[in-house]
């Protein structure tokens, strides 16, 4: 005897096949998107690590980090270039004047 399968859809219950992938939903706040568990880092093959704790415990070994370590970085570089496209502010220029006339006396 074989396994039966089934899904709700729109409330009602219906038999599927084996073979059944269900289609992901494109809301992100469905879910669909977020990771739930560590299969990703299991299906990556990966020998150095295979869930987000041994990624993690990798990471901080060999002094490495990931992109969401720098959230407000690039918002706030953003910000720097707009202000010295629009008024001219170059937070750096007079750092780098001292620097040479330091340069310039020895």
């Amino acid at each position: 005897m074989s396994r039966r399968r089934f899904v709700q859809l729109n409330g009602e219950l219906v038999e599927i096949g084996q073979c059944y992938n269900p289609t992901p939903r494109s809301d992100p706040r469905s879910g669909d998107a977020v990771l739930w568990n560590d299969r990703a880092y299991q299906d990556m093959n990966d020998p150095r690590f295979a869930s987000r704790k041994q990624h993690r415990e990798y990471m901080k070994r060999n002094n490495l980090s990931t992109i969401d370590d720098y959230k407000g970085e690039w918002a706030r570089a953003a910000e720097k270039r707009a202000q010295y496209l629009t008024k001219g502010v170059d937070t750096d220029r007079r750092a780098d004047i001292i620097r040479a006339l330091e340069r310039k006396r020895a």
